[in-house]
């Protein structure tokens, strides 16, 4: 019989289609086999050599002459530079469409993918993340920061040299603003923040637990919303992805390359997303917000039910999913 189950971080409502439930492999990418990709693309805006084909750039990690991480504003930004001004006009508002959209270009090597780099070149990545959020967070325009990455078609990419991006909203999102509000709500009734009780009792049960060390968990949620819906959580409460110490970017980064490969393994380099969610600098410090990572495979697409009701179908037992994806073996 199926189950519903309440995530409790989005309240929103899953249900776990047992009866329809496929085999963790049944999962595996069953497209057409994914050309590969050169080292170096000469028509790839990203591509060393090719600088003067992005726009201005932001900063850089240099590297034997060369650089190893570049940052560049998008050529084509959701949001542009300008004048922040809010109107209204009887029940209608509006705010003008300034912030920030930047490319965070992760390697020179145009072929390179996080889940086959060095421990040592993701964390240079999360480092940058970190930089960036902090700089784009002194923007007196910018209420909110998302960091992002879409990796394959049918997550949103267009380009597949390895990048990540940025952008600065000057407004913040309705999801964020609900989710604060429902820690806000749980803190009030239990006086402990929502995450850290989430993380006790994933670690406790284990079921769903594809990594645990010293500072992150890797699991797959009780009532994940899609198939493989994997949380990154950190295990010290912070409110705010910048407060991330070194200790703690090399063991993010650990964990990011791992579940990356083991999805990479055992899905077949599957589309995927991934997302930091985070409050403001201002906020470090608060005792009901917890940032963290999600990481979405594109696994199945969302149908007119999910759009009718905004509950999601998961024809993926997530106990099974975690059981399967610890069984991935990678190096």
């Amino acid at each position: 019989m199926s189950e519903l189950r309440l995530n409790q971080v989005t309240r929103e409502w899953v249900i776990i289609a047992s009866e329809r439930a496929k085999r963790p492999i049944d999962f595996m990418n069953s497209r057409s086999e994914r050309p590969q990709s050169p080292p170096f693309l000469s028509s790839c805006p990203f591509c060393p050599g090719n600088e003067h084909r992005t726009p201005a750039e932001r900063f850089r990690i240099p590297a034997d002459g060369g650089w190893k991480i570049r940052v560049v504003s998008n050529k084509y930004p959701a949001l542009t530079d300008g004048e922040k001004k809010r109107a209204a006009e009887g029940f209608r508002r509006s705010v003008t469409g300034v912030g920030i959209h930047e490319v965070i270009i992760e390697s020179s090597i145009h072929n390179m993918s996080i889940s086959s780099m060095e421990q040592a070149d993701v964390a240079e990545i999360v480092r940058t993340y970190k930089r960036r959020f902090l700089q784009a967070h002194k923007d007196p325009r910018v209420e909110h920061v998302i960091i992002f990455k879409n990796h394959g078609e049918g997550a949103g990419t267009t380009l597949d040299h390895p990048h990540t991006q940025l952008i600065g909203t000057p407004v913040v999102p309705v999801q964020f603003r609900e989710r604060v509000q429902s820690a806000m709500h749980y803190f009030d009734d239990t006086g402990e923040c929502l995450l850290c009780a989430i993380l006790r009792k994933e670690i406790e049960e284990g079921v769903r637990v594809l990594n645990d060390t010293e500072h992150f968990l890797t699991f797959i949620p009780y009532a994940a919303l899609s198939p493989f819906h994997t949380w990154i959580f950190p295990k010290r409460h912070s409110a705010v992805f910048s407060s991330i110490t070194e200790d703690e970017i090399t063991d993010l980064a650990f964990h990011l390359m791992t579940i990356l490969s083991k999805f990479y393994r055992g899905l077949d380099d599957p589309d995927f997303n991934y997302v930091i969610k985070s409050s403001r600098p201002e906020d470090d410090g608060n005792e009901y917000c917890h940032w963290y990572l999600s990481i979405v495979p594109r696994l199945t697409k969302a149908a007119g039910f999910e759009l009718g009701s905004g509950m999601y179908i998961n024809t993926s037992l997530p106990e099974k999913s975690a059981e399967f994806i610890r069984s991935v073996k990678v190096e």
